[in-house]
């Protein structure tokens, strides 16, 4: 875990605001008993997780793609191509929203704004170790070091969790 006592502070508080504003339908399905607080998002999103990614094109038509992602200090990032679609739509309308999901147990899903960073910059030392930690440094040195990432800044964080049932 790489979350200080800070990030899950701010994790919570997102969670939490951001439940108190959600719809009655949605709160009816993610109960209190049903949601993650901050450390449970950070337990089910340890290593690569698959983020289905929605950008949205100039003429307002959302496109969803898988892509890798990590999760790191309260936030996701991921990777793609400097020429990506994906990339390019971020670059002109950089709200996204993401979900992670494992089956019909497991959803977090985020909205927010994403942020291009520079994985060179000293002040991503953190996230680029953790990035070739669990990629290993000859893939950062061939595909990881000379591509674009983003942050997702989230604006709202929705979770649902349920225990997988032991049908044994």
């Amino acid at each position: 875990m790489y979350e200080t006592h800070h990030d899950l502070e701010e994790l919570q508080r997102l969670l939490d605001e951001s439940y108190a504003g959600a719809g009655t339908h949605l709160r009816s399905i993610t109960t209190p008993e049903r949601r993650l607080d901050a450390a449970g998002v950070v337990s089910h999103t340890k290593g690569v997780r698959v983020l289905h990614l929605a950008t949205v094109t100039a003429r307002a038509e959302p496109r969803v793609s898988p892509v890798d992602s990590l999760f790191y200090r309260g936030h996701f990032y991921f990777g793609s191509s400097p020429e990506s679609m994906k990339f390019r739509h971020i670059r002109q309308r950089p709200q996204v929203s993401g979900t992670v999901t494992a089956g019909e147990e497991l959803a977090i899903t985020v909205h927010g704004v994403a942020v291009q960073i520079d994985t060179a910059a000293p002040d991503q030392r953190g996230l680029r170790d953790y990035i070739v930690e669990t990629y290993g440094a000859a893939w950062w040195d061939e595909w990881g070091a000379g591509a674009p990432y983003a942050r997702i800044d989230p604006t709202k964080m929705f979770t649902y969790f349920v225990p997988p049932r032991n049908n044994a």
